[in-house]
């Protein structure tokens, strides 16, 4: 037996996950971009300042249900994954 609720609910997740990895892949592209673009010119690869502006903005802006320490466990990951992308790990 299908439960329509489930099905509506997992269908909505899906649209939701899709539009993650899309919105990851682009944010791949763009940080792409700018890695060799700071490689080409001098600049350091890795700016600490902009990670935690980031995450003050980010965490300024959540209204949940996402909580603080999800937030930054989510955006640590998120940086981690990117650089392990750029690097080919």
């Amino acid at each position: 037996m299908t439960d329509s609720v489930v099905s509506e609910l997992r269908a909505e997740i899906t649209v939701l996950d899709r539009g993650l990895v899309a919105a990851v892949n682009r944010r791949l592209e763009i940080v792409r971009q700018l890695h060799d673009h700071k490689l080409a010119n001098g600049i350091s690869l890795r700016d600490v300042g902009r990670e935690n502006e980031m995450l003050a903005l980010l965490s300024s802006e959540n209204t949940g249900p996402l909580s603080e320490s999800g937030l930054v466990d989510f955006y640590s990951h998120v940086l981690d994954l990117t650089r392990r992308e750029l690097h080919g790990e």
